[in-house]
């Protein structure tokens, strides 16, 4: 019999043994002997530790805090974020626990490590959730014979910086967005003489762009028509028109005009120095606000935009037409992908997430 401290001591060497390329010989592994294998392409496990992202945070977490702490007289980053960033670094790693998976039928054996499941910097775990989503979306939510069309639309930054953490704000900001995408899909049906069109919107709230930088905008995927009943009580769906460049300026002008009705499009006014994000942590909200203008926070260069590998300072500004793209008093709309997913079900009623991506992909026009 192994005793309880030799058999924990056998696991974390397991975990790392197994993390370099080995495996055991014989049964009652992970007390066997080791030898050194190389991995059939079909069975390599996913290597977090050398990302770039997993790199840079584990050389420059530290520093970062370091910083932050001497900049906020020790007030530092609240504990959720730095939590974040801690579960990040022990997401996918062996030593940090796992699960042992053994086939009934070959005994063939894999170590599964545990993953963080977080949902702000694990680049694993989130695009694991947004699969997962998209798959349910198609398999369950989307109609298979219907098209779609996803609007995306991204505000000011000044209202940008306020939407990272006014969680009510956000939602009045994304009532306003689908109302109008709503209304201009029933004035599209009015136009083929439809009454009482209705169209349905899924949306996905990004907080981050291209550069892992505050950016929150909305991703809201569109029946590209609309359902009417018919006077048999039945629905039939009526797909729209494509729109135009115009229709796509008049919805961006639209949500404007009711967020500066509403009062929340982020403009001066007498309220324009409370920020209740500072109040509650001034280390998150500089970062914050740096993040959202693009600009670097800490260091020598705080306050300056980063360095572009490759930029030309002196090339002039290239201006380029965008088709189902408008701008509007710093809101941005963009309409142009189309997803035609006309798949005919089989006789079980339901499409294959597969079938309906191949579709997807084969169909996309934008």
């Amino acid at each position: 019999m192994v005793c309880s401290a030799s058999r924990n001591r056998s696991f974390r060497y397991a975990a790392r043994e197994t993390s370099r390329g080995l495996k055991p010989r014989a049964r009652g592994w992970p007390l066997a002997r080791y030898r050194r294998i190389a991995w059939p392409p079909s069975t390599c496990r996913d290597r977090p530790t050398t990302g770039v992202l997993y790199g840079v945070v584990r050389t420059h977490l530290s520093e970062l805090l370091a910083a932050v702490d001497a900049q906020t007289d020790g007030g530092g980053l609240p504990g959720f974020v730095v939590g974040e960033f801690r579960k990040f670094l022990r997401c996918g790693v062996l030593a940090h626990g796992f699960a042992r998976v053994r086939c009934g039928d070959c005994a063939f054996e894999r170590l599964v490590p545990f993953s963080c499941k977080g949902r702000a910097v694990c680049p694993s775990c989130g695009g694991r959730r947004m699969a997962e989503r998209a798959a349910h979306l198609v398999d369950h939510v989307l109609p298979a014979d219907v098209p779609v069309r996803q609007w995306v639309l991204s505000v000011p930054h000044r209202l940008r910086y306020r939407l990272a953490y006014d969680h009510r704000l956000c939602r009045t900001v994304l009532h306003v967005f689908v109302r109008a995408l709503r209304s201009a899909y029933r004035r599209e049906a009015r136009r083929q003489g439809l009454s009482g069109g209705e169209t349905g919107t899924v949306t996905s709230v990004q907080r981050f762009g291209g550069a892992v930088n505050v950016h929150l905008h909305f991703h809201t995927l569109v029946l590209d028509g609309v359902f009417v009943h018919e006077p048999d009580g039945t629905l039939r769906f009526h797909a729209a028109s494509p729109p135009t460049d115009e229709d796509v300026r008049r919805v961006v002008a639209r949500v404007r005009r009711r967020l500066e009705h509403l009062g929340v499009t982020g403009g001066a006014g007498a309220d324009e120095d409370v920020d209740p994000l500072a109040d509650e942590s001034a280390a998150l909200a500089g970062l914050s606000r740096a993040a959202v203008l693009g600009r670097a926070a800490l260091g020598p260069r705080a306050g300056r935009r980063p360095v572009r590998l490759g930029a030309d300072p002196d090339a002039p500004w290239v201006e380029r037409h965008v088709p189902l793209h408008a701008h509007d008093g710093g809101f941005d709309l963009h309409a142009a992908v189309h997803v035609a997913w006309a798949i005919a079900s089989g006789s079980s009623g339901s499409v294959s997430t597969s079938a309906a991506r191949r579709s997807g992909r084969a169909a996309c026009t934008g």
